[in-house]
């Protein structure tokens, strides 16, 4: 069985941190590129980072580069995203993706609320 799981979301004041993690389980987290994407109230769902599957390319939104990073640990199937400064626009619902282009299975969590207070 696949999952893809979130956390370390939450409610944290303009200019602060914190740090998603996704566990991932069920297919061959080293063959799939991850993202994260993010979905405010009454908006489109939006890619904010995606990281190849080694690890060594990685692309950002405009709206968050220079404050977010993304980075996996395949030996713990693990993918994260370091976000810092956020804004009280960042706030939205943060979902962990997975796509394996070998197989075009793609699988998606269930979702992070991230809240920033202005």
């Amino acid at each position: 069985q696949v999952w893809l799981v979130e956390s370390g979301g939450g409610l944290v004041q303009a200019g602060g941190s914190l740090r998603l993690s996704c566990a991932a389980s069920g297919f061959t987290f080293s063959r799939a590129e991850m993202r994260w994407y993010r979905q405010a109230p009454g908006k489109e769902r939006e890619l904010v980072a995606l990281i190849s599957t080694a690890g060594g390319s990685t692309n950002y939104a405009d709206s968050v580069k220079g404050r977010f990073t993304i980075s996996r640990d395949n030996r713990k199937d693990a993918l994260y995203l370091q976000m810092n400064s956020l804004k009280p626009e960042d706030t939205a619902v943060y979902y962990c993706y997975a796509i394996n282009y070998f197989t075009t299975n793609t699988y998606w969590g269930q979702g992070t609320q991230v809240t920033v207070s202005s």
